[in-house]
């Protein structure tokens, strides 16, 4: 469903759309997906709303059957994508889980601001976008999924994140519907 109405403080959050991550394989070519959320994050700058960008620096404490990854990360490897070109105005969120609420700044920095609509795009829709939609419905915001600005490792979790939980958590929109929205605000 797209984008009904665009709230007077909305923010744009750019999941995990870092070195690390980027680099790996998904189901979509992660070149248009930043792209995509770069020019969001270019017209939300313009308009004077907030971009937040956020990174996973580690992990949630506690086991899973999975264990823990046993490779070493590059030293770049959970910096934001040059792509996106992080303005000092925009907020850095670091998490530790897989949601950009938890053990985060993340909701007392968007209260601050007044902001009761935000627009989530990045990797992985099926985890960090997800988990990260999720929460910002609990918190009561207004949640739009810009839907062709995320992508996954995964074809079938990311047509099932898209397809069946989104539109139970907020509106769901493509990169040009949102712009065009913006533009005309």
């Amino acid at each position: 469903m797209p984008v009904t109405k665009l709230d007077s403080t909305a923010a744009l959050i750019v999941i995990d759309l870092q070195k690390g991550i980027v680099a790996m394989p998904t189901v979509h070519p992660a070149k248009a997906i930043v792209g995509r959320a770069a020019q969001l994050a270019r017209v939300f700058r313009e308009r004077g709303l907030p971009v937040v960008l956020v990174h996973v620096t580690g992990a949630a404490p506690g086991r899973t059957d999975v264990g823990r990854p046993k490779t070493a990360f590059a030293d770049d490897w959970a910096e934001i994508v040059p792509e996106l070109g992080k303005q000092p105005g925009d907020h850095l969120v670091s998490k530790q889980r897989w949601g950009a609420f938890i053990g985060t700044s993340l909701d007392g920095y968007l209260r601050q601001r007044g902001v009761t609509q935000v627009f989530l795009t990045g990797v992985a829709t099926s985890i960090g976008v997800e988990s990260t939609a999720r929460s910002a419905y609990d918190h009561g915001y207004n949640v739009v999924l810009v839907v062709d600005a995320m992508t996954d490792r995964d074809a079938d979790s990311h047509r099932h994140s898209v397809e069946k939980i989104f539109p139970r958590l907020g509106e769901t929109d493509t990169t040009d519907n949102v712009l065009r929205l913006l533009e005309s605000a």
